[in-house]
């Protein structure tokens, strides 16, 4: 069976950031493999109006306070940074972790960001061509930079589309994230995989994380079998993490 790794996602909405501090620096000393944060500019439900705090700073932050957890967000949109800077910024921040980065990437969907920052919305088709333009430009933009990233920073892109986004993430992803329940995971695996075949890349190569939320943290098993190795439930203020303990002692168990 493949070995279970275990993260978080820290809702960064309807808190502050001295309580996702505590949450992440505890999540860190508790064994989680991983935590995130998302990266939107305005609370993706309840108050629209609640507190909200950036992804990549908050991530700075994360970087310096803990010791042992891979970092990223999940998943960053893609047009809201130019994306040899988003590269270089996913760089600098693997140097301040010790090598524990990922560059997380989507297409985008929270319309209200794009709206209220400035971006251009367009369509989903416009946003997937530009994801398909700016990955070769992350890569080449990685393997310019001076110093290189110390860790091994793996690319992963977030997003279930059949046609365009599993084909992107055969063809460029050393991660791919969805979401549950383990049915999906199942059926859009099948879908990469028919897709790895045609480009010709070894699908075992692609770490398949799923993001899930605190009710479903029984049996992670189902996940496994399903085909993904990584399981991150989310979670918002207050930051309750007896799910996330659950998690790490299921993944002890299997070993």
């Amino acid at each position: 069976m493949t070995k279970l790794k275990v993260g978080i996602q820290i809702h960064p909405q309807s808190t502050t950031v001295e309580a996702m501090r505590e949450c992440w620096i505890a999540a860190d000393e508790m064994g989680a493999d991983s935590i995130w944060i998302w990266d939107h500019f305005y609370p993706l439900y309840g108050d629209p109006d609640a507190t909200h705090f950036e992804a990549w700073t908050l991530l700075g932050t994360m970087a310096g306070d803990t010791k042992n957890a891979t970092l990223g967000t999940l998943v960053t949109g893609n047009n809201y940074r130019n994306p040899e800077l988003l590269a270089d910024m996913a760089r600098t921040l693997d140097h301040v972790s010790g090598g524990r980065m990922y560059l997380a990437v989507g297409a985008g969907w929270f319309e209200r960001d794009y709206e209220e920052y400035g971006y251009e919305f367009g369509t989903v088709g416009s946003r997937l061509r530009q994801l398909e333009a700016d990955l070769p430009r992350m890569i080449n933009r990685l393997a310019n930079l001076n110093p290189g990233p110390i860790g091994p920073m793996p690319l992963m892109i977030g997003g279930s589309g059949r046609k365009v986004t599993l084909r992107l993430v055969a063809q460029y992803a050393d991660a791919w994230n969805c979401f549950g329940p383990p049915e999906n995971v199942a059926e859009l695996g099948g879908v990469l995989d028919e897709w790895c075949e045609k480009v010709g890349r070894d699908p075992g190569e692609i770490e398949r994380t799923v993001a899930t939320n605190v009710d479903d943290v029984e049996d992670i098993g189902r996940y496994l079998d399903a085909g993904a190795s990584h399981v991150i439930i989310g979670v918002a203020d207050p930051f309750d993490l007896a799910p996330l303990q659950r998690l790490i002692e299921q993944r002890d168990a299997i070993g």
